[in-house]
């Protein structure tokens, strides 16, 4: 079988070194950039598994070297970077890193990262999921309808079973805002009346305490205001 292949993206020399000496002894092949913009050539002449990508970086930044990768690349990222603010964190998340290892790094956690990475993506066939008829891909959500299961990045996420219609009915209009209204009276089955939009708007909260990593900035879920609820379409 064919070595696994990880391109390291960093500013800093030693830790390219440091890194690549560790990832080799595990048996993967190694691809080397020292800023976003490296990073992005190499990706167009050689094939990667996976990103290992510092934040701060001369040039072109981690979290733009990100947005770039996510317009053409569904392989998985994982920032490495000595920020360790919390909202650093949630910007990578939100623009389609896969995980997050904060410098100092542990080498055995940091191994053990890209493996549980390399083993999804190549769960899904060495790419993100694709939507068949019993699937609903948006992004990192998946909706298996013949289990009735959500899958948020890769976990399995336990909804209600309101929750799930709800969830259920936005993922497969995609793109489409629905009053609260209608969306009682489609998951409900009853008539809608003045005392409707409260109900959906707490279920609509719960749904997104379980699948967004950051509420107050939701990347699935969005409010049209004084419309309705829509999914934000990603694919």
């Amino acid at each position: 079988m064919e070595s696994e292949t990880i391109l390291i993206v960093d500013d800093n020399k030693e830790i390219v070194h440091s890194l690549g000496e560790l990832l080799k002894f595990e048996g993967y092949r190694i691809e080397t950039a020292y800023d976003g913009m490296e990073a992005l050539e190499v990706l167009e002449q050689r094939r990667v598994d996976l990103i290992l990508l510092d934040v701060m970086m001369p040039r072109l930044n981690g979290l733009s070297t990100l947005m770039k990768v996510r317009e053409q690349f569904k392989i998985p990222v994982i920032i490495l970077s000595a920020k360790t603010e919390e909202s650093d964190k949630v910007s990578g998340l939100i623009l389609g890193a896969d995980d997050y290892v904060s410098k100092p790094y542990n080498a055995a956690e940091l191994i053990a990262r890209v493996k549980a990475q390399l083993r999804r993506y190549h769960a899904w066939g060495g790419s993100a999921p694709a939507a068949n008829e019993d699937t609903v891909v948006n992004a990192g959500l998946v909706l298996d309808r013949k289990q009735r299961l959500i899958i948020v990045e890769g976990k399995e996420v336990k909804l209600t079973a309101t929750e799930y219609k709800i969830l259920s009915l936005l993922m497969e209009n995609a793109g489409r805002v629905f009053p609260a209204e209608e969306i009682y009276e489609r998951v409900w089955g009853e008539m809608a009346d003045y005392t409707v939009e409260n109900t959906v708007m707490v279920h609509i909260r719960h749904i997104r305490e379980k699948i967004e990593i950051d509420t107050k900035n939701p990347k699935y879920v969005k409010v049209v205001w004084g419309i309705g609820y829509k999914m934000e379409k990603y694919n």
